[in-house]
């Protein structure tokens, strides 16, 4: 188990989107549940949250994962009731620690996403 195993305390639904031939020279979309993992969502700031209350306001939220989950830039979280698309990834300043993914996800008044 990483470092931080026992801290990451919930599961995280992590979807790709795949590019595909669709037969006429083209290519279609679709997105690619690649798994769930283990992660640990960091709590907003009170400013965040009530940001996220103003119809349309960008939401964004730190995830963290086990070192070397397979998590990648411009992939999807969806746990729950939200979308959150993936704006950066990276490691901390001691390699193998864990796995920082930076979110992103645009709040609705009426709870969409």
């Amino acid at each position: 188990m990483s470092r931080v195993g026992h801290l990451l305390n919930t599961s995280v639904p992590v979807w790709r989107r795949v590019l595909a031939d669709d037969g006429g020279g083209g290519q279609t979309t679709t997105w690619t549940q690649i798994g769930t993992l283990r992660a640990r969502r960091s709590q907003p700031t009170a400013r965040e949250r009530t940001a996220a209350q103003q119809d349309g306001s960008d939401l964004d939220e730190t995830w963290y994962f086990a070192a070397g989950a397979d998590v990648r830039r411009d992939d999807e979280l969806r746990p729950p009731g939200r979308v959150l698309r993936v704006i950066a990834v990276f490691e901390p300043s001691v390699p193998g620690t864990y796995l920082r993914a930076d979110c992103t996800m645009r709040q609705q008044l009426d709870g969409t996403t």
